[in-house]
């Protein structure tokens, strides 16, 4: 297979030279005859390269999509992926919500399996169930490196949109390294996830799980959720979803089969309990610690219950949102400032960060 990114070229060249023909551009001195001949031939390469990658397309689509599965829970319905040839697949945890069995429906057949949830991972926004009875020909997804991802990247988001089992949808990698906090049905706010890979590529609901494809066939994230407009009404923004990267699942997953549930999240935390609080002019002004955790990272730091903290680092805190996307750029182990008020007086402390 041709590299994805000299494919990209080569296409973007045979589109300038299209333009360049629409505008009437021939090369110097040449007579009409040979422009017609030039003209020509271009338009014939065209649909060459169009082909070439229609079928890079669709031979991704057929070596990925069959490990691609519906998932319906009681009350929810979303997508998965299969992780690995013992029938264990991943998905998102607001997929599995709180149920322990669902219905899985492959890619080639409309008989639904029954699976067992193995553990959900809220945190994250990830889990794993596993298939009652693994059936033959299962085929495992093959998992991509999240650090190789680049901006401009094709990508594929294969899915049960809408219930619309095994649909696809084209875009491109948007940006890397988006801190997304989710929100929830109820107004609060969910997980907040570092790194997340933004895209062009259609997420809708029931996309959920599902797999983020490169056109080397190979997962580069977990579709997880679209953005919404709230001048809209909260209706999804087109064009702007968020995938959790490929080396996270990965992560995530390995330790859920291994062990049944996580042992090392890799997410620092604070050791606090908190809200947010708002000034005289009802503005979010800080968290306020409600519960310290005893041995935590902030009790050994000397924050108590009462303090408000209005930064970390160089970051201001003003929400427990934010709060949570400060902790998501740094790792268990390292140490930041942490600033706060008590008793109407700022006071600044080291904090050795623990894990959550």
């Amino acid at each position: 297979m041709v590299p994805s990114r000299i494919r990209a070229l080569r296409l973007v060249a045979v589109l300038a030279c299209s333009v360049a023909l629409l505008s009437g551009c021939t090369g110097s001195g040449s007579s009409g005859s040979s422009g017609e001949k030039e003209d020509s031939s271009a338009q014939a390469a065209l649909p060459a390269v169009d082909n070439e990658l229609q079928n890079d397309y669709q031979k991704v689509i057929r070596d990925v999509l069959p490990s691609v599965v519906q998932i319906q829970a009681r009350n929810d319905l979303g997508s998965g992926v299969v992780y690995d040839r013992r029938g264990h697949i991943v998905t998102n945890a607001h997929v599995v919500g709180g149920e322990k069995t669902f219905q899985v429906t492959m890619a080639n057949s409309e008989d639904a399996l029954a699976a067992t949830l193995v553990f959900s991972y809220p945190e994250q926004d990830l889990a794993v169930i596993k298939l009652d009875r693994v059936p033959g020909g299962l085929k495992a997804a093959a998992f991509g490196d999240s650090s190789k991802v680049e901006v401009g990247q094709i990508v594929l988001a294969m899915g049960s949109p809408l219930g619309l089992s095994s649909s696809v949808t084209q875009g491109i990698v948007s940006a890397t390294g988006r801190t997304v906090t989710e929100s929830r049905a109820d107004g609060g706010t969910g997980a907040t996830i570092a790194n997340m890979v933004q895209t062009s590529a259609a997420i809708n609901p029931g996309n959920s799980g599902g797999a983020l494809v490169n056109l080397d066939g190979r997962v580069i994230g977990i579709p997880t959720l679209a953005a919404t407009d709230p001048g809209l009404g909260d209706s999804a923004a087109p064009g702007i979803g968020f995938a959790i990267p490929a080396s996270t699942v990965r992560t995530i997953a390995d330790q859920i089969v291994k062990e049944g549930r996580v042992t090392d999240s890799g997410r620092a935390g604070l050791g606090i309990t908190g809200r947010t609080v708002v000034d005289d002019a009802y503005r979010a002004a800080g968290v306020a610690v409600v519960e310290v955790t005893r041995g935590g990272a902030a009790d050994k730091a000397g924050i108590e219950a009462g303090d408000i903290i209005t930064k970390m680092g160089d970051t201001a805190i003003t929400t427990i949102t934010s709060l949570a996307e400060a902790l998501a750029a740094h790792r268990p182990g390292d140490r930041t400032p942490v600033t706060f008020t008590r008793d109407g007086r700022k006071r600044t402390v080291e904090v050795t960060l623990g894990e959550r």
